[in-house]
């Protein structure tokens, strides 16, 4: 039996649409037998007791049987969790990825685009693009804040259906300027549009938009669980007024969220406390972090409210693969965005690994 080519035949190309031709598919890092620093994870596993009970019920699972009601319970209990005001709703994703693919969707009407500061999530741009949608990156300044004038400018000129305000943003790991923020937030609702305040990294954040969420009817929070501990379970939700998640909720797939998944995240949520010591070590090792590098001769690094650190080192190139050799990963995103020439993405690990890293670093500089 022949094997199939790895050249797709011209019959076949004509089928795929051309722009999907011309872009890259998301890239895993292979991390096997690494110190694994690449991916803003959180380095803990379940304690062993925990890890028992969780097995035992999810053994327990009808797996024969499609997702039910139970999926509603985990609604109800993130929805306690983040203390979502009255008159809100939630609405769950496999991962914040779908919700943000499926807010795309549910926009795709006549002129729709997405806007978002530049460097930021990834998958805002490519969420548009599958979509078919015109996308706006407004970069930030040279010192990753967000340039206010040339953000309204955009919102202004464009009119975008969804601007996403990253808080705090990826990789930069910064919270933005709270009179900049309101300030777009304000011009996006003048002009009609919806503003998705993404806070995927909110456990290791020194604030939040949920208590100014309800000022605004146009804003939507974005979260997930990848970052509290779950990032294998893939569980993101939205949250906003009833009225529009009704709206957004008819585009979600049926049974998006596996039984296992539901199940996981309901069983984590019981133990959130486990989970809230887990982040408040890592905010201690990120304060360790910051001021190991701080000392350390040629690197720059910022101020984090997240589970990363994004520094600037002489060569980013060399001093990735000087860490990859020393078997530590870490993410170089220099060539991501002209303003982050020369970066790398570091993950807060456990104080083991965090060492690691700072050797690894300073013997590949």
């Amino acid at each position: 039996m022949t094997a199939p080519d790895s050249v797709l035949a011209p019959n076949l190309r004509k089928l795929i649409r051309q722009d999907i031709q011309s872009m890259h598919a998301y890239a895993i890092q292979d991390s096997a037998g690494m110190v694994k620093l690449d991916a803003m994870e959180n380095p803990h596993r379940l304690p062993a007791a925990l890890q028992a009970h969780l097995g035992q019920r999810l053994g327990a699972l009808a797996l024969n049987r499609y997702p039910d009601g139970r999926v509603n319970d985990l609604r109800h209990a993130l929805a306690g969790y983040a203390s979502m005001p009255e008159g809100f709703d939630i609405m769950l994703g496999n991962g914040s990825d779908e919700l943000i693919g499926l807010l795309a969707m549910a926009c795709d009407v006549a002129g729709a685009s997405i806007l978002a500061p530049e460097p930021g999530f990834v998958m805002y741009g490519m969420s548009a693009r599958l979509q078919g949608l015109t996308f706006i990156g407004v970069p930030l300044t040279a010192d990753f804040e967000l340039d206010e004038a040339a953000m309204l400018a955009a919102i202004g000129r464009h009119q975008p259906s969804i601007t996403y305000l990253a808080y705090p943003n990826n990789p930069t790991a910064n919270l933005w300027d709270d009179a900049a923020l309101e300030s777009i937030i304000h011009a996006v609702g003048l002009q009609g549009g919806l503003v998705v305040m993404d806070e995927a990294y909110q456990p290791f954040s020194s604030k939040s938009y949920l208590d100014r969420i309800t000022r605004h009817h146009h804003v939507l929070l974005l979260r997930t669980l990848s970052k509290f501990g779950l990032a294998g379970v893939r569980i993101g939700y939205l949250m906003g007024p009833k009225a529009l998640i009704a709206e957004i909720d008819k585009v979600r797939p049926p049974y998006n969220i596996s039984v296992l998944n539901y199940e996981c995240a309901l069983f984590a949520l019981e133990h959130s406390e486990v989970f809230a010591s887990q982040a408040q070590e890592l905010i201690a090792q990120r304060a360790l972090l910051l001021a190991a590098l701080g000392g350390m001769k040629g690197v720059k690094a910022w101020k984090s409210d997240a589970n990363m650190i994004l520094v600037r080192v002489p060569d980013a190139a060399k001093t990735f693969e000087g860490m990859r050799q020393r078997k530590v990963l870490v993410k170089n995103v220099s060539k991501m965005h002209p303003l982050l020439t020369d970066c790398l993405r570091l993950t807060v690990g456990t104080a083991e690994e965090n060492v690691q890293m700072l050797a690894a670093l300073e013997k590949s500089l």
